[in-house]
């Protein structure tokens, strides 16, 4: 393709504060229609507004995690247009003067290195949401309580040349605010979402292209397969002569395509002003090295400290950091087990998969690190096979009872008494004079069948490696 891809996401983070930004209704999600309501968040007349604290803290760790400059002043603006959901007629953002400016993320996409920049991060009102379902096609539901919860907008710069990337960029910047704890990141929810600008141009050309704006991407799967067909999409217009209409587009995930919604405005359509309701927020420099102080161990730094401390490879610890819940169940479940290999071997095959198949993730795990830590301790002494520890590692996710415990109750303990092992193996040998014959005159592979008759014998409790042994030594 002759045309260079151009990306920039604009991602919305609700908070987790306790109540909305400017009033005192509660922030929890899941209540039942305009029950978190009040007249400030529903626009009544005389009502006014009162910034909440710990949405300025949350959107000042933001900034801090992603290298941004903390603004000393910044300014709320109303961001002025008609929707029904949005009952004041304006939503309470800021434009001109943002909290955080000029951050940036590091990427590795495909084995490359990627910065992409962040131009700003502002705070804002959530809105309403409207309903379809139960009415007729001409009417919908409104329900006011996402109206006022407080957001974080993240904006990058147009700086991700691919659909790769501007997922990896997402699943990093989730990670953070996560890390955070100001976001649950719940992309399903609308907690944690994007929108993409997306716009082609010739390779070598200065000037960008036209852009669309898609919308409507509630997971990393979605925004990177609407982004692969606008890409196409607005290829294949140029290739055929015409030309892109700026626009905002719909992702239609059912056909997997996207849809035209409406021409895309510019700031100028919304009128922007000072909010005259809210003096402008001043952030004290000690504040912020204050907040500064509180932030966690993030994912990239939990990542080189999990290589130095524990050797893994990258690709471990991409999915043991993935969260930070993950991360801590695993080094949890080393300081149990004290072998940080098969601590990520069995979180990362055999946990993440039971719990995959069952729709959840690590925090709804019920089993600890001290059951997992206890299985790699039975192993790592011969008390069990690895192949046992598959079967108890079943029952115990299952049960939650302890290794130990399923082990015994079930007679699993591994045969590694070496004087009773070659009495079994003595036996098979002599009852296998072909097999012996054959294994002596070249036919190595038959040792897997010598192993395997000890087993049956054994009902799978013999120490394969000590079994290897023995036969080696006995037929030689």
């Amino acid at each position: 393709m002759d045309y260079e891809v151009v990306i920039g996401l604009e991602v919305h983070a609700q908070m987790l504060t306790e109540t909305k930004i400017f009033c005192g209704c509660s922030n929890k999600f899941g209540s039942a229609p305009n029950e978190n309501t009040c007249p400030v968040c529903t626009g009544q007349p005389g009502s006014l507004p009162v910034l909440n604290k710990k949405s300025v803290e949350f959107a000042i760790k933001a900034g801090l995690a992603t290298g941004c400059k903390i603004a000393n002043k910044s300014v709320f603006a109303r961001k002025n247009y008609f929707y029904p959901d949005l009952p004041k007629g304006y939503q309470i953002s800021q434009y001109e003067l943002p909290i955080c400016i000029n951050g940036k993320l590091s990427l590795k996409v495909n084995g490359v290195d990627r910065e992409i920049g962040i131009t700003r991060i502002h705070m804002e009102e959530d809105a309403g949401k409207l309903s379809h379902e139960g009415v007729d096609k001409n009417s919908s539901y409104v329900d006011y309580n996402r109206g006022g919860t407080p957001l974080i907008e993240i904006v990058s710069e147009p700086d991700m040349r691919s659909s790769d990337e501007a997922v990896e960029y997402l699943k990093q910047l989730r990670n953070i605010l996560v890390y955070l704890e100001i976001c649950d990141g719940n992309m399903e929810e609308g907690s944690f979402r994007c929108d993409a600008n997306i716009s082609l141009r010739r390779f070598g050309a200065s000037k960008f292209g036209t852009k669309t704006e898609l919308k409507n991407m509630n997971s990393f799967r979605n925004v990177q397969k609407a982004i692969e067909f606008e890409i196409k999409r607005q290829f294949e217009i140029l290739e055929d002569g015409g030309s892109i209409k700026q626009e905002t587009r719909l992702w239609n995930a059912d056909k997997n395509i996207t849809e035209s919604m409406r021409s895309k405005e510019e700031a100028h359509d919304y009128r922007y002003f000072p909010d005259p309701d809210l003096l402008p927020l001043i952030v004290e420099e000690s504040w912020v090295e204050s907040l500064r102080r509180e932030l966690p161990e993030l994912p990239s730094d939990k990542g080189l400290r999990f290589k130095k401390s524990y050797n893994l490879a990258d690709e471990d610890i991409d999915v043991l950091i993935s969260s930070k819940k993950l991360a801590d169940f695993y080094e949890e479940t080393v300081k149990v087990s004290d072998d940080p290999q098969s601590a990520s071997n069995w979180i990362r095959v055999e946990l993440l998969a039971l719990l995959n198949s069952e729709g959840k993730d690590i925090n709804d795990c019920k089993v600890t690190p001290q059951h997992i830590g206890s299985l790699i301790k039975l192993i790592n002494k011969g008390s069990i096979s690895g192949k046992m520890g598959k079967s108890v590692f079943k029952e115990m996710y299952e049960t939650l009872k302890f290794p130990e415990n399923i082990v015994k109750s079930k007679g699993l303990v591994q045969i590694s008494d070496e004087s009773e092992l070659k009495k079994i193996v003595k036996q098979i040998i002599d009852k296998s004079p072909n097999e012996v014959e054959q294994y002596k005159s070249g036919k190595s592979k038959l040792l897997g069948f010598f192993v395997g008759e000890v087993m049956k014998q054994t009902k799978g409790q013999a120490n394969p490696q000590v079994v290897n042994q023995i036969i080696k030594d006995l037929i030689g």
